[in-house]
């Protein structure tokens, strides 16, 4: 309800349950990027309501919503949630859980950014090895997670920390926003 565009006619949040996903639908379009949800500093529409709703303890002052909702995605090694936006319309979908082997290039690459800006949130930065373990992949599989991480990266979604270290065994990355 804090994020909620009231002015929207007709429509009303929604939550759809599904044999392998919820998907959760907002009128309005987000007041940040959808790709910025991690890092950015929380907005509401409806600062009263936002306030009330702290006062009574029935959300939190920090915008750390989806931040716990990837964390815990992450803790449970399942597909990281998939945000989209609209000028109608903000949608999570959050999936059930999901092998390694079963995730498509674009669930992976999300997992991967979604990691990364996890990591810079809380002063780190993303290593080969900690993509593995939040894929579950095993560390003689470590190309996999490169690939991953280079598939990231050409999406424009992921920088090195250090682009002149010609090292990958201790490469460490950062969001493109860092």
């Amino acid at each position: 309800m804090i994020h909620q565009d009231f002015l929207a006619q007709g429509v009303s949040p929604q939550i759809d349950v599904f044999e392998n996903r919820i998907e959760i639908t907002n009128p309005g379009q987000p007041l940040i990027d959808e790709r910025r949800f991690l890092d950015h500093a929380p907005r509401s529409r409806n600062e009263l309501l936002a306030g009330a709703m702290r006062q009574l303890d029935m959300c939190e002052e920090r915008g750390s919503g989806i931040d716990k909702v990837v964390q815990e995605c992450e803790e449970h090694h399942l597909l990281a949630p998939r945000f989209e936006a609209s000028e109608q319309f903000t949608r999570v979908v959050l999936f059930s859980a999901r092998s390694f082997s079963e995730m498509d290039r674009q669930d992976k690459v999300r997992a991967c950014y979604q990691h990364a800006c996890l990591k810079q949130v809380s002063g780190e930065s993303m290593t080969n090895q900690s993509l593995r373990e939040r894929l579950g992949i095993a560390e003689s599989n470590y190309p996999a997670a490169s690939r991953i991480i280079t598939d990231t990266m050409t999406a424009g979604l992921l920088k090195p920390v250090d682009p002149t270290s010609k090292s990958r065994k201790h490469a460490r990355y950062l969001p493109y926003w860092a």
